[in-house]
């Protein structure tokens, strides 16, 4: 983020100066330098903004390029920061910058648009610089409690009236406004209604950076209200374009016999238990028969805990990708499928009867069973052979059947504090994607620590959890699991490094001894006296992540080596090709390092292994022993 008076961001750019600087800022938090159209953008646009705002007077107004929101990885064009004339209180208009000269509403839905720079429909800019501000007013204490101190405006400064007068179908608020390079005037009296010429807007910007991040709304812990009651959470971009998405096809197949199947991909983080849950919720208050299916036993038995507590009906709403063996065909209007990089090649296992034995693939019966599946996936989420869910797989499988498959891709990153810096160091990290390892480069959002043993990790941690944090510990699947105990009895401290040891999480169903059962072990406080592993880790989030790499990822010399036989998973076979093994290993460990919001710690159980993390996170940053 840059920012500066009117005056000097307008006198910047006219010199250049302010673009090699953003270039640059670009360069440090992506990694790789912006693309000519980026750059353009901020060629054309920021000088259309300021000379706006120089000419309504304001050339004292604060202007914060590239703010970015708390707790994700969503950027607002601008927040111009000033004085309300009227109130004297401090004021801030949230701006969203377009270059489009060609755009048209979605025939079907009016809060989506058509630009033909964009393979796929994007939010109408007043829907989204509106749903900005109302993220903005949820999550920054400075404005937390006075939602009247902020304004949201389009400006589509290359655009006619004529070009955006189908945009103004949806309704303009306080947060949502639209103007044309030919209403111009129209939003400089905006800007001065709402932003006073007579003093400098350096103190409200102040305040408003300085304004305390409100926590993020844990996934499960207000699960109960979106289901049964509201929407909880503010859904950003492509976010919203996923779920009207979905809403849509589920209208056209109210009117008429159509039937679609949705995919929406992205990363850990970008929302996609969110979009499920929130569609989930609204189908729910409309009376729309719909179900939410995983694969994953820990999410599904926690969901049914915390979204249907006390109401069984609410309880049934979620199942398992293998619930539907035996369903009839488009029985059901909607069918959500999270984590679908789950889905197996069968639903029928060693234990299913013969009679309920179809020989169909599980992702032909998921397809067939709804009038709308929906898929939500990550296809770098893999960790067991067997699991295919993949856009392809899903892709080809619609296609036999002649149905439109639409793949909405989810870019904005809300896990790891909206760290994108965070995200490109694990991949990097454990060569998901080219180029090898980095040293980590802090940014403000999230905190990469090192501990030299488990027991300085586990005392970290700790002391956090008294803070009111939540916290646990995971492993690599390097460590023998002992049968559970009896009621009553000790926890077998199964994973044992040096004179530290600890049990791993329970597989049951039950509590034992104190401990929660698997399923809850992400989410009940109790679960931190235990090692998690990546089935139940896998579809959470904590606020600080202990990750223990075991000696099934080691580092040798210039790279990572997977080790097959330090790892105790039972799902590796003999017949599991070592190709695939290294795969898993290394998509295991992301899933594990891409657990926390606030930050991770992390160390190795491995001497050569831990100098290297030493040599990436940085000397300096060690966890002390004592805290």
């Amino acid at each position: 983020m840059f920012r500066a008076s009117a005056k000097t961001v307008a006198a910047m750019a006219l010199d250049s100066s302010l673009y090699l600087h953003r270039t640059e800022q670009f360069t440090h938090m992506h990694g790789f330098r912006p693309n000519p159209s980026e750059a353009r953008s901020w060629e054309r646009s920021i000088p259309a903004l300021t000379a706006a705002l120089n000419d309504a007077g304001l050339g004292d107004v604060e202007v914060m390029l590239e703010y970015a929101l708390p707790m994700n990885s969503k950027r607002a064009d601008a927040v111009l920061a000033g004085i309300h004339p009227r109130t004297g209180d401090p004021s801030y208009v949230v701006v969203e910058l377009k270059q489009w000269s060609d755009v048209v509403p979605d025939e079907d839905d009016p809060v989506l648009c058509h630009v033909p720079s964009y393979t796929q429909p994007v939010l109408n800019p007043i829907e989204q610089v509106r749903r900005y501000c109302e993220y903005l007013v949820n999550f920054n204490g400075a404005v937390a409690g006075h939602p009247e101190r902020v304004g949201g405006v389009a400006f589509l400064h290359n655009a006619t009236e004529f070009d955006v007068a189908a945009l103004r179908e949806i309704e303009s608020d306080q947060w949502g406004q639209l103007f044309a390079g030919d209403t111009r005037g129209g939003f400089i009296d905006y800007v001065r209604a709402r932003l006073s010429p007579e003093y400098p807007g350096a103190a409200a910007a102040d305040a408003l950076l300085a304004g305390k991040t409100v926590p993020s709304k844990q996934l499960m812990a207000v699960a109960a209200q979106e289901v049964r009651e509201r929407e909880q959470f503010v859904l950003l971009d492509e976010q919203q374009v996923a779920y009207r998405k979905v809403l849509n096809a589920v209208r056209k197949a109210q009117q008429s016999d159509h039937k679609e199947v949705v995919v929406i991909s992205g990363g850990p983080g970008t929302g996609k238990s969110v979009i499920a849950l929130s569609l989930l919720g609204e189908l729910y208050r409309r009376g729309i028969p719909a179900l939410h299916a995983t694969g994953s036993q820990s999410f599904t038995k926690t969901m049914r805990k915390v979204a249907g507590a006390r109401k069984r009906e609410v309880q049934d709403l979620f199942k398992y990708f293998n619930s539907f063996m035996t369903t009839d065909k488009n029985s059901l209007d909607v069918l959500v499928c999270d984590e679908a990089h789950r889905i197996r090649e069968t639903s029928a296992n060693r234990y299913t009867p013969a009679a309920r034995r179809t020989g169909k693939q599980q992702i032909d019966e998921l397809i067939d069973v709804a009038k709308v599946p929906v898929f939500l996936l990550d296809e770098h989420q893999v960790v067991r052979p067997g699991e295919m869910g993949t856009v392809e797989d899903i892709r080809a499988a619609a296609a036999r059947r002649g149905l439109n498959c639409p793949v909405v891709r989810l870019e904005s990153q809300f896990r790891c504090g909206g760290s994108e810096v965070y995200l490109r160091w694990v991949v990097r990290l454990l060569g998901l994607e080219p180029g090898g390892p980095v040293v980590w480069d802090p940014d403000d959002r999230m905190q990469l620590l090192l501990a030299d043993s488990p027991e300085e990790m586990e005392s970290f941690l700790d002391g956090r959890r008294g803070q009111r944090y939540s916290a646990r510990i995971s492993a690599g699947y390097c460590w023998q699991w002992s049968p559970e105990p009896k009621p009553g009895q000790p926890l077998p401290a199964d994973v044992r490094i040096g004179a530290w040891a600890r049990p791993w999480n329970l597989r049951g169903d039950r509590s034992v001894s104190g401990a929660p059962p698997s399923a809850l072990w992400a989410t009940d406080p109790a679960g931190f006296g235990q090692i998690g592993c990546v089935y139940t880790a896998q579809g959470f989030e904590y606020d600080w992540s202990g990750v223990i790499i075991g000696p099934d990822l080691v580092w040798r010399g210039d790279r990572w080596v997977t080790d097959r036989t330090a790892s105790k998973d039972p799902v590796f076979k003999r017949s599991t090709p070592d190709a695939d093994v290294d795969r898993l290993i290394r998509n295991t460990y992301k899933v594990l390092l891409t657990r926390g919001m606030v930050g991770t710690v992390v160390c190795s159980t491995d001497r050569e292994t831990q100098e290297r993390l030493r040599e990436l996170v940085g000397a300096r940053r060690r966890v002390a022993v004592t805290a």
